[in-house]
């Protein structure tokens, strides 16, 4: 499944600005108009379908909670209304920046840093996938130290800030051409890009901020959750460092099968067998479904592979569990290979009596009107 967030390159906390600003530079890049390469189209379309799901408030909500699933009827894959963008724009979006190269300054990477998102597969029954409820789970993440409260360093020091860089995590080397001044940039060799020192290393965690830990957690699933549904979990995942948000956590789920029941959408489906006297004379019979034993007419005359309809006996509808599908049962007829004398004498008169209202004597023929398909 595509994830939207990674199609435009942007974190899950990213705000509207951010996304549109990601959406105008790849559209420009991949536009039909001028990129030709083959799969650009594609990959326009790609983009264009994450950002009608993330500019949206609503439809990002339903994303981030359920994943495809929350909104696999939402906006289609066709090309945006760039308004006024015309070829002229896009082509000066290739050429934008090279009349200033070295003059934007680069992000501080002694800053917080967001901790990363983590995916953990849950697996379900049946029952559990279409009424849902609380799981417990366990997962292994890194949360920030408590000894050192995520600093790195040992109690009672400090990190200081790198000299090499003033805490930018990055160093420059500027060069004078003919066309212009170039500035060249790359990860401060003394602090490694983190822009600060940590001189004394903190013993719990070895300087690193973070430790690693298993965390139970309870998570609400959702009723009609079905196979390959993704949910969030906020502020789960990973914790960030040096005061930085922790990443979210993603929990696919995997629907386990049922010996009785098959799923197809909203609706279940099962099988149900019953004599040949049964299908003829009807009759009322308990059947199983996933909310327990319920009674089901079997009208007479019922033929093979008839499909009877239990209402609202289905799968809650993803989001609106108050709304359920129905429960569909197959009926099978059982036509014994062999039957006592005393049967075969009832069924032959009754035969008898079919066929002369008919003008086809015989059991065979009797049975065969009986249950033609």
């Amino acid at each position: 499944m595509a994830d939207y967030y990674e199609i435009l390159g942007v974190s899950r906390d990213a705000d509207k600005d951010e996304i549109k600003q990601a959406f105008r530079r790849l559209a420009r890049k991949y536009h039909p108009d001028v990129n030709k390469e083959s799969g650009a189209e594609e990959r326009f379309k790609e983009i264009n379908r994450a950002y009608e799901i993330l500019s949206e408030p609503e439809t990002r909500a339903r994303y981030d909670r359920f994943g495809e699933a929350g909104v696999a009827s939402g906006a289609g894959a066709g090309y945006p209304d760039f308004g006024d963008m015309g070829f002229a724009d896009i082509f000066e979006s290739f050429f934008s920046g090279f009349g200033g190269v070295g003059q934007q300054t680069g992000r501080r990477r002694g800053g917080p840093v967001r901790g990363d998102d983590l995916r953990l597969d849950l697996k379900l029954d049946f029952r559990e996938a279409v009424f849902g409820g609380e799981k417990e789970i366990r997962i292994p993440h890194l949360e920030t130290c408590q000894v050192c409260d995520g600093t790195g360093a040992k109690p009672g020091t400090r990190p200081r800030t790198c000299p090499t860089c003033n805490g930018t995590g990055q160093v420059r080397r500027a060069t004078r051409t003919p066309f212009g001044s170039f500035t060249q940039v790359s990860v401060c060799p003394s602090c490694n890009g983190e822009g600060q020192i940590i001189e004394e290393k903190c013993d719990s965690c070895g300087g690193a901020g973070r430790k690693q830990e298993t965390k139970k957690l309870k998570i609400t699933i959702p009723a009609g959750v079905d196979n390959g549904t993704r949910l969030r979990v906020s502020k789960e995942g990973d914790a960030g460092v040096r005061s930085g948000s922790p990443g979210d956590l993603y929990v696919y789920l995997f629907v386990e099968e049922d010996e009785n029941f098959e799923r197809d959408g909203i609706n279940i489906l099962s099988e149900i067998t019953i004599s040949y006297l049964q299908a003829i004379l009807g009759c009322r019979l308990e059947v199983e479904t996933v909310d327990g034993p319920v009674e089901l007419t079997i009208p007479p005359g019922t033929q093979p592979n008839t499909v009877l309809t239990l209402e609202n006996h289905g799968v809650p509808k993803l989001g609106n569990p108050v709304s359920r599908g129905e429960h569909l049962i197959t009926v099978l007829i059982d036509i014994p290979n062999r039957i006592t004398p005393e049967e075969r004498e009832l069924l032959e008169k009754l035969a008898k009596i079919k066929g002369d209202r008919t003008g086809k004597g015989g059991l065979e023929g009797f049975l065969g009107g009986l249950f033609r398909g």
